[in-house]
């Protein structure tokens, strides 16, 4: 029998749609799925401890052979709502920024709309337990997932950074897609793509089933997230990485 297929996904509430089918898969041993925040994913990646992850596509120049797998991700054509900039002043004010060590492309997403976007000059320093605690003043700090939707009314001033991106470039925003360095069969990759989009069929009853009340996640999952990797979002993977080699 084939071994299964590792592959690596974020375990947060914005993966719940591609989880419904994916686990499917899992139960069929048809892949084995390891679930952590998204620099952990990319880490096991990097290190070839999985076949396949769900990564922040701002590891693919770290890489080797990256191939982009299939036509699913997670990206925003609008406001995301999850990877936002809190702070207690307006942008022009802030003078630090912490950057949450959940991420890898929300953290050179921020630095790249500091410098080419905002036009501020800060000093960005990384995060620490209870960071949180430490966004007062001029310092601010990138929050992202579920923690960000809970932390939506907490702070004077949320800089989404979706948002912000759509308006420097006029682009959607993709924060992570399934990568692989490894070549896959095509049998196996048809029906990964068949779980991954069985979910986004079953949204209402996904979203019901979290018993979330932070954030209304039927509009989370229908218009925060955009699940289809098209055209116009490889556009933005491509102009991003451009902007991240600068960094």
């Amino acid at each position: 029998m084939q071994e299964p297929i590792k592959v690596g996904i974020v375990n947060y509430l914005n993966t719940k749609p591609l989880l419904y089918g994916l686990q499917q898969l899992h139960d069929a041993k048809i892949i084995e799925l390891f679930l952590d925040y998204p620099a952990n994913v990319a880490n096991a990646l990097l290190q070839n401890k999985i076949d396949i992850g769900l990564v922040p596509i701002a590891i693919i120049p770290e890489l080797p052979n990256a191939k982009i797998i299939g036509t699913h991700c997670i990206a925003s054509n609008k406001n995301v709502a999850s990877v936002c900039l809190f702070s207690q002043v307006p942008i022009t004010q802030i003078k630090n920024i912490i950057l949450d060590y959940q991420s890898k492309t929300s953290v050179a997403l921020v630095q790249i709309l500091c410098k080419h976007y905002w036009k501020i000059d800060v000093q960005f320093k990384a995060a620490e337990n209870n960071y949180l605690e430490k966004i007062n003043n001029t310092t601010a700090a990138v929050i992202i997932g579920d923690r960000a939707l809970e932390n939506l009314s907490n702070y004077t001033y949320v800089y989404d950074l979706a948002e912000a991106w759509q308006a420097f470039t006029n682009l959607p925003f993709v924060f992570a897609a399934w990568l692989s360095n490894k070549n896959l069969e095509a049998s196996f990759i048809t029906k990964f793509e068949h779980a991954n989009a069985l979910g986004l069929q079953k949204i209402t009853e996904i979203a019901a089933a979290q018993n979330y009340n932070a954030y209304n996640l039927e509009t989370y999952y229908t218009q925060n997230i955009s699940y289809i990797l098209d055209a116009e979002k490889q556009d933005a993977i491509n102009l991003f990485l451009k902007y991240h080699a600068q960094i």
